[in-house]
């Protein structure tokens, strides 16, 4: 074959830098977003926040129009106090909280084990004779335990924020209440050794034996001439530290597992039938209790069945988890990027002003730069051009999609869950002209505050279910009408999934057995047996 010359005519479709930057953005989420903005204010000398006091109307070259007087990360990434803690100070207000190594590698020996305790020596277990100064908090002995519809008792009123913000760490807690104990700097050193030891649930992860052999390897290190009397001592006095620990407040902290956590808070209630049938339960496996196998239960403890129950109901208004008050609620905060409010039949969709970051470029950099092409630094003001119009196009996309998903979802937004349409992504991308890749992006990681909570914008799209008059149901609503059922069961004859399918289909909705269990299991709602009050 001899060479030649051709000519052929193609298409082909390229993402420039431009449209790469802007697919990138749309899927980013708030956090993300906002992290993003900080990176390319440090990276672009052209890029500035706009601040519309220092500039005239008209001074800045470029702004993006998402009027937010707050920062892009002002509220998306609220930290969590991470200061040091305070070193002791005896005699003094603060906290005493001493070095550990520093106080036990002493010769010294330890005070007399004279505290007044019902824990037994080489357990620890048990609860103090002494009553600590309460925090002002309403804490009482049923626990805030968990209602029917999965809701926390003890939930507070105010925003996440707030709530967030005003959050005590468990450890710090338990460092007050070590105030009011008269001890020693050994003993204060072991009993701030455990509390730190602690994890988020109240619980110590490590047997006793493990941390105090921890603790003498530290001790060792420190002092290597240190005897067996010295380890001994070290020992009885982490079993005293421990029983100190487990007398605190929240009941049941300080438990090395639930049967522990369980019986520390038993054993702050009055001496009742009830109580003592509650500790006799305390001592079966976990698992009888949990299955709810009363003839296990009843030959295992030798109990009738009235009291069985009594104690079984008992343990359920106990709190499993003594730190969950405590825990680190900021993390957890959720910000959304779009509100609605609804007034009347009306609906404002909005995006959050607090996510909305202010950007300009720099006029004075830019007027420097006028008349001049080409260059590294005509490259970076293009840089900030485009970032600050793709911030633009995507806040205008999340808008769009949101009040799409909004008019498809008007009785969401009138009657709650059960008024969700059936919707998929393509409803949504044919509507507004948009791929559904697109629409994907928008809807993951962006959420939607509602006046029935805040809610990913993946949530109100689901699938559908076959009607008897040849229409749709959301499986979403189909979730909801599930939840409504069983909070309005009879306790004492919770329904069946064959019976909830059963209750479906009257309400002219076909759901198999099958699939009422696949919904039940996804709300966390356990079978019927378990539901069952005692």
């Amino acid at each position: 074959m001899k060479p030649g010359l051709a000519l052929r005519v193609s298409q082909h479709l390229t993402l420039t830098p431009q449209l790469q930057q802007s697919i990138r953005l749309l899927q980013l989420s708030t956090v993300e977003m906002a992290q993003e903005v900080e990176q390319m204010l440090a990276d672009n000398p052209f890029l500035e926040r706009a601040d519309d006091e220092e500039a005239p109307d008209g001074a800045q070259e470029q702004e993006a129009p998402v009027g937010a007087e707050s920062d892009a990360d002002g509220d998306a990434d609220g930290g969590a106090d991470d200061s040091p803690l305070p070193r002791p100070t005896h005699g003094g207000d603060e906290p005493a909280m001493p070095d550990t190594l520093a106080l036990l590698e002493s010769a010294a020996p330890a005070a007399p084990d004279d505290w007044p305790t019902a824990v037994e020596a080489d357990e620890g277990t048990g609860d103090s004779d002494d009553t600590f100064a309460p925090d002002g908090t309403d804490w009482s002995w049923e626990g805030p335990g968990v209602d029917r519809d999965g809701r926390h008792a003890d939930e507070e009123h105010g925003s996440a924020a707030e709530l967030a913000r005003s959050t005590e760490r468990l450890q710090d807690h338990l460092h007050q209440q070590a105030l009011a104990l008269h001890l020693d700097d050994d003993e204060r050193a072991a009993l701030y050794f455990l509390i730190e030891s602690l994890d988020d649930d109240g619980y110590l992860g490590d047997s006793l034996e493990d941390l105090t052999a921890a603790l003498w390897r530290h001790v060792l290190a420190a002092d290597p001439t240190a005897g067996e009397a010295r380890q001994e001592e070290i020992a009885s006095l982490m079993r005293r530290a421990l029983g100190w620990l487990q007398s605190m407040e929240p009941a049941g902290v300080g438990a090395r597992h639930l049967a522990e956590c369980l019986r520390l808070q038993i054993l702050e209630q009055p001496n009742t039938p009830e109580a003592r049938a509650a500790l006799a339960l305390c001592e079966q496996p976990i698992e009888w209790i949990a299955r709810r196998d009363m003839r296990r239960l009843a030959q295992a403890t030798g109990l009738d069945d009235a009291t069985l129950r009594a104690g079984l109901a008992l343990l359920t208004r106990l709190e499993p988890k003594p730190g969950r008050r405590f825990a680190d609620a900021e993390r957890q905060i959720i910000v959304p990027d779009v509100i609605v409010t609804v007034q009347g039949a009306q609906f404002d969709v909005q995006l959050n002003p607090a996510v909305l970051p202010r950007l300009r470029v720099s006029d004075l950099y830019a007027q420097a730069l006028r008349g001049l092409r080409g260059g590294d630094l005509q490259q970076r003001l293009q840089e900030a051009r485009w970032f600050i119009k793709n911030l633009q196009q995507r806040f205008d996309t999340i808008l769009r999609v949101a009040r799409a998903i909004v008019e498809r979802q008007r009785s969401f937004f009138l009657h709650g869950e059960v008024g969700m349409r059936p919707l998929v992504l393509r409803d949504i991308a044919d509507e507004l002209g948009l791929h559904e890749s697109t629409i994907s992006r928008v809807t993951t990681a962006k959420y939607m505050a509602t006046p029935f909570g805040t809610f990913e914008l993946k949530y109100f799209f689901g699938s559908s279910l076959g009607t008897d008059a040849g229409g749709n149901a959301s499986s979403t609503a189909v979730r909801a009408l599930i939840k409504q059922m069983i909070a309005a069961e009879d306790p004492r004859k919770p329904l069946s999934d064959s019976q909830l399918a059963d209750l479906l289909k009257e309400q002219g909705i076909e759901c198999a057995r099958r699939t009422v269990a696949k919904y039940r299991e996804a709300l966390r709602i356990p079978t019927a047996s378990l539901r069952k009050t005692l």
